[in-house]
């Protein structure tokens, strides 16, 4: 219905030149549970072209999902004397925890690293923010790092015949959601794409919540954080006094 009622509005207002962007997720909200497996999102839509069907355009659409933001730090190893030591590290204060990258042709026959860059269309574009200065090169390989480190998780992905249009006019693309997804609010941005140029862009909202006991619990430790960490140590010292007299009586 919502899709539908944002394409009559669409058609009233052709009387602008660049297409109109309609997305839908098949999922605004996620529960993880406790044996949460993952999700499967299908995300979709139309695009709308003021000029009509007798435009014929070819449009590219390309989808980028980024979950939350959150600093982090990484450390480089290094083997010295036979030793795998930690020989460097650096901070970025806002790494997405998750990003997903969907599009109808690989990235670089869409659109020059220029435009890729400026709208993180490819895991290779992902705008990290350092701490403090690092030389250009040092940072490239941490962020480099950082990324494959996360590929290999299954955070960051990047499909490029993730995208799938029929008739110059509907799309959809399908994103997978690993069991270890950070919770919170994520944006699914689509962009279309002609002749190498963003005609038009559009976000979809998706939150990502834990609900029953474990929900219970994140919950009570954001309220209560003292009270939260009070009970933590207590029930740890417990466990060990518990466990001490077990052994104790063997």
């Amino acid at each position: 219905m919502r899709l539908a009622f944002v394409l009559i509005a669409a058609i009233v207002l052709m009387g602008q030149r660049e297409p109109i962007l309609v997305p839908e997720v098949s999922q605004s909200r996620i529960e993880v549970r406790q044996g949460f497996t993952g999700a499967n999102l299908l995300l979709y839509g139309a695009i709308v072209d003021p000029r009509g069907p007798a435009a014929e355009t070819d449009y590219d659409i390309v989808v980028v999902l980024k979950g939350p933001t959150e600093p982090i730090r990484l450390r480089e190893k290094e083997r010295i004397a036979g030793i795998w030591m930690n020989a460097g590290a650096t901070d970025f204060r806002s790494a997405p925890s998750f990003f997903a990258v969907a599009s109808s042709r690989p990235i670089e026959e869409v659109v020059d690293p220029r435009t890729a860059a400026i709208y993180e269309l490819g895991t290779e574009f992902i705008q990290l923010s350092p701490s403090g200065v690092i030389e250009p090169e040092i940072q490239s390989r941490f962020a480099r790092g950082l990324v494959d480190m996360r590929q290999r998780l299954g955070l960051y992905k990047q499909d490029p015949e993730g995208v799938r249009i029929k008739e110059r006019v509907l799309y959809q693309a399908r994103i997978e959601l690993p069991s270890n997804v950070t919770t919170g609010p994520y944006t699914a941005e689509t962009f279309a794409i002609a002749d190498g140029r963003v005609l038009a862009s559009a976000t979809a909202e998706i939150e990502v919540e834990k609900v029953g006991l474990e929900g219970r619990v994140v919950e009570a430790a954001e309220r209560s954080s003292f009270i939260y960490g009070a009970v933590a140590i207590l029930l740890s010292l417990g466990m060990g006094w518990l466990a001490g007299r077990f052994f104790a009586r063997l």
